[in-house]
């Protein structure tokens, strides 16, 4: 295959180096030239975090991808399928909130993987808060029946319970006041909002959290499924209450 020049550039432009690339991918340095040198085309994987490293979108980088799932209309804005949410690139969650500026919406029924791979979230989260973001934590009601049942499903000695109350711990520590509701309506699928873009994550089964099958959005016209998303965030957001006082 001919070489990747757009990628090339797009590596120029970032100001990084083939071997730095490749760290940033957890890749080796070797099959990152390959990328450039013959084309080669990554695995989708790397694709998203390639792409994310070098703020650029997928399809730019790798027309040919395009062109081969012949996505048309509202399909362009997937931008990735993972079996599984711990398939996501280790990290995604926290580079999508670096870069977010104007809403970073939390639509885990506890979101406590956030605190695990984003370092000093909270501090970030209060600073853009400072900065006019819109941040919302939708948790799941750690005293619904709903919980209950789940917590039976899922049988671990991490109940969901516990882990709403670790993040509730963990938004305390910013240092502006983060929004939180509850709510027991998306204990089967968790949406994520940032800026434009959109992680989602249904539940398989008895499977945990990280067993999701998980889908990324980006959004490129009205009314598509990213927006659907956000519609159903907002809807419950609205029917959602706040907790009382510890």
């Amino acid at each position: 295959m001919p070489r990747n020049e757009a990628l090339r550039e797009a590596l120029v432009m970032a100001g990084l180096t083939i071997g730095e690339l490749a760290a940033k991918c957890e890749v080796d340095a070797k099959t990152v030239e390959r990328w450039i040198s013959r084309g080669r085309i990554p695995h989708p994987r790397s694709r998203v975090r390639a792409a994310g490293v070098l703020g650029q979108d997928v399809d730019v980088l790798w027309p040919e991808v395009v062109r081969r799932t012949v996505k048309v209309g509202t399909g362009r804005e997937l931008i990735g399928v993972y079996p599984r949410r711990s398939d996501l690139p280790r990290s995604l969650f926290r580079e999508l909130i670096e870069r977010a500026g104007s809403r970073l919406w939390f639509g885990g029924y506890t979101s406590y993987f956030v605190w695990l791979e984003v370092p000093n979230a909270a501090a970030t989260l209060g600073e853009k808060v400072r900065s006019g973001a819109d941040i919302r934590f939708l948790l799941g009601d750690p005293d619904s029946p709903v919980t209950t049942e789940r917590e039976r499903i899922e049988a671990t000695p991490l109940t969901l319970a516990t882990r709403i109350a670790m993040t509730r711990a963990e938004i305390a520590k910013s240092p502006a006041p983060l929004p939180v509701r509850l709510s027991d309506r998306h204990v089967a699928m968790s949406v994520w909002v940032f800026d434009d873009e959109a992680i989602v994550a249904t539940h398989i089964g008895a499977g945990l959290g990280q067993d999701s099958v998980t889908l990324h959005f980006r959004r490129r016209e009205a009314g598509g499924p990213f927006d659907r998303y956000v519609e159903h965030f907002e809807a419950l957001w609205t029917d959602a209450q706040s907790p009382q006082r510890d």
